[in-house]
């Protein structure tokens, strides 16, 4: 079972390539005919300065865009050369059956019901073990529990020595 999608169906890198592809064109085609106009604009005897320089602002614009699709293309390629020469890690995927109830049925194996058994004594006969009630560590007594003796005689052996609380 493959862990990672595929290069060939990850959306994102597609975005990326056609996006580039089309700055790309984009580019191109606002490069090359800006250049024809600025040519026709320079062989024409009636030509303003003002129409050549919006001309060679637009080539700007589109050579500008043209590096960013050129950029955008060479990253996909990075991104497409780097997915290729991963390594698959062997990685068991475990499914999870929702449908079992495995960890609260009882076991009767006799490796299991007594795990802590010494050499001397012998499995006992499969039965149903009581289920172990495990509290957290953190919970606290209430407030209407007494408290410890080790409590009451720390807490009465610093009354003695604190002279405040006389």
């Amino acid at each position: 079972m493959q862990t990672r999608p595929r290069l060939v169906t990850n959306v994102p890198f597609w975005v990326l390539v056609i996006a580039s592809l089309a700055a790309v064109i984009g580019g191109l085609v606002l490069v090359l005919r800006q250049v024809d106009a600025i040519e026709a604009l320079v062989n024409d005897p009636n030509a303003t300065v003002v129409t050549v320089y919006v001309a060679q602002s637009w080539v700007s614009v589109g050579a500008a865009v043209l590096a960013a699709g050129a950029i955008g293309l060479a990253s996909a390629l990075a991104v497409a050369t780097v997915v290729s020469t991963r390594t698959n890690s062997d990685v068991a995927i475990e499914t999870i059956d929702w449908n079992s109830d495995d960890e609260t049925a009882i076991e009767s194996s006799p490796a299991t019901s007594a795990p802590f058994a010494t050499a001397g004594t012998a499995p006992q006969a499969a039965t149903a073990a009581a289920p172990i009630a495990v509290e957290d560590a953190d919970v606290e007594t209430p407030s209407t529990a007494t408290a410890p003796p080790q409590a009451a005689t720390a807490a009465q052996q610093g009354r003695d020595e604190d002279p405040a609380a006389r």
